[in-house]
């Protein structure tokens, strides 16, 4: 779709190769580990952390919203952010099947502002709302020398019992995997939408629907009077009441969040098989916009967004009629997506080790 050479993740500011070795530096520091009751559980890069408290696990992980509070600022909408905020903890928690129950978020700002406060205080409601979770207490810092415009993140804790965990390692070849439609962009690759829009011909304010056809891209009639902005702002979609029925019913053999990185969440559930990707989920048409205005590749798009897919799940073959009958109870779009095939890790031959089909 993307011919010309056009902006990168890297190019936009964020090089996750760089990120990964900067993450890999501070963890090398983190040698302590408590021991005994509460002590830490190493789940191999998971979407969550754990620590062992008797018949249980806690869970807790930790996330923020990102660059894409910067177009909330600009065109003056912040009753979606707090929903972000809340998806992007309680999103990655269900991914052992735990069940999130509590949460705090922290919000750093350059000045204080009470119209802002008090609408992202209606998006972690509608978030905790959703999730089914308390916000228990939270942390207000005024930084003027420090933060420009504002910063949302948060804390999530939950719980699962030891012998209906989900890990990643009953991960098989032959198993199938099952996409679960995303609402958009969700919370990730801010930094690239950004420049690729504004470096275009058009703004935050621009119609959405003009900006389609412009670009020769089909438009939904449920993107209807919606500014390019407010399409960029569509909360991310929370799954946890999806997952919690799930797991009660049927364990899968994994679980997986696309966020950051794309579609390079799924293969770090098990680096022993290949994820083979071959009818992958409808791409939204803001992903076409982005790609279009900032001439950006494939392989970009695919690592970076979750491209219509915002959760996937892995299952053996006998399961997968059932998952299906239960997902969509709450996502009527959710279908088989692809498969696993034995190997040794990731097939090198196919870009992040998946085979997908162009947008």
């Amino acid at each position: 779709m993307a011919k010309k050479k056009g902006i990168t993740y890297a190019g936009s500011g964020v090089d996750i190769y760089k990120e990964i070795d900067g993450i890999a530096a501070l963890i090398g520091r983190l040698g302590f580990k408590r021991k005994g009751y509460g002590g830490y559980v190493d789940l191999k890069g998971h979407y969550t952390g754990i620590i062992d408290c008797g018949d249980i696990y806690l869970s807790l992980c930790i996330d923020g919203v990102g660059s894409k509070l910067m177009i909330a600022d600009a065109i003056k909408k912040w009753d979606t952010v707090g929903i972000d905020c809340v998806a992007m903890n309680t999103n990655d928690m269900i991914c052992i099947g735990a069940e999130p129950l509590a949460f705090v978020d922290y919000i750093g700002l350059e000045k204080m502002d009470v119209r802002l406060m008090d609408q992202i205080g209606i998006g972690l409601n509608e978030g905790a709302k959703q999730s089914n979770v308390s916000i228990i207490g939270g942390e207000t810092a005024s930084l003027p020398d420090m933060v420009k415009g504002f910063d949302l993140a948060g804390t999530c804790m939950g719980w699962v019992k030891k012998d209906r965990m989900v890990e990643g390692r009953k991960i098989r070849g032959g198993d199938v995997m099952i996409g679960v439609p995303s609402t958009g962009l969700h919370s990730n690759g801010y930094s690239l939408v950004r420049k690729a829009i504004e470096g275009s011909d058009y703004d935050y304010g621009s119609d959405f629907e003009t900006v389609c056809k412009d670009l020769g891209i089909r438009c939904d009639k449920k993107y209807k009077g919606m500014r390019l902005g407010e399409v960029c702002l569509i909360p991310t979609r929370i799954y946890v009441k999806m997952v919690l029925a799930l797991v009660k019913q049927v364990l899968p053999h994994g679980l997986a969040h696309i966020t950051g990185g794309g579609f390079k969440n799924i293969p770090r559930l098990n680096r022993k098989v290949d994820f083979i990707v071959e009818d992958p989920m409808p791409v939204h048409p803001i992903f076409h916009v982005v790609q279009r205005l900032g001439s950006v590749p494939d392989i970009d798009m695919y690592q970076t967004f979750n491209m219509g897919m915002g959760f996937c799940i892995i299952a053996h073959p006998k399961d997968v009629s059932k998952i299906l009958k239960i997902v969509r109870r709450f996502e009527s779009g959710a279908k088989v997506v692809g498969r696993i095939a034995k190997g040794k890790g990731i097939a090198r031959h196919v870009p992040l080790g998946l085979r997908y089909t162009s947008l």
